[in-house]
Order: structure tokens, then sequence, then C-alpha cells
């Protein structure tokens, strides 16, 4: 499981990095841009992920990712399930978020 400080040291250690509240839960940007977001409470998470790279991470059957509605998940935001996503496939995911953000590619 990933909590609320896991996530944030693993969001921080971005080169750039901030945090941010938006609305209610802590956001996590690049130059004023967000990547993340997380809602502890509910153990998940937002990612601005491409949306190719969105597509793979959701394919798996049982995956902890999936497209948030409408629109918002057709531009590549995405939930992920805190509770049962591993930490390495978390980690890469949360960088490819960054990384999007940033427009630094891989």
């Amino acid at each position: 499981m990933i909590d609320l400080e896991a996530f944030r040291h693993a969001a921080l250690s971005f080169p750039g990095a901030t945090e941010a509240p938006h609305f209610d839960k802590p956001s996590y940007r690049f130059r004023g841009k967000i990547f993340a977001t997380c809602h502890a409470r509910e153990h998940r998470a937002v990612l601005k992920l491409p949306v190719v790279a969105q597509s793979v991470f959701c394919a798996a059957p049982a995956s902890p990712f999936c497209p948030v509605p409408g629109s918002w998940g057709a531009q590549g935001y995405t939930f992920v399930d805190l509770a049962t996503v591993p930490a390495p496939m978390f980690r890469d995911a949360l960088e490819q978020a960054y990384r999007h953000v940033a427009g630094t590619g891989r």
C-alpha cells in the first residue's frame, strides 16, 4: 500500500516538483502544472499520464489503474488504487506523469 507520506516522498523526489493544495487534496506540480493528486482517505490517486501510457497501465486484468470518467480520462487523467498498486509500478506511473507534465518525455 502507498500511504500519503510515501506518495509525498516519491512525488517530491523529482526535480522542480512542488506540493500545493488542490481543493482539499494535496497536489504535486511542476511549474504550476499538476501531475498528481493524492486522495489518501479513499486510498486513491489521480495521475496525468500520456494517453498511450494510460492505456497500457489500464489494460491488465484487475489493474489498479483506470481512466477518470469522461473527458478528463480522455486527456490521460487516471485513477490509481493505492491499496493494491505494487510500489515499483506506482513509481513508474508517477514518473511518467511527472515527465509528461514537465515535457521531458521518456
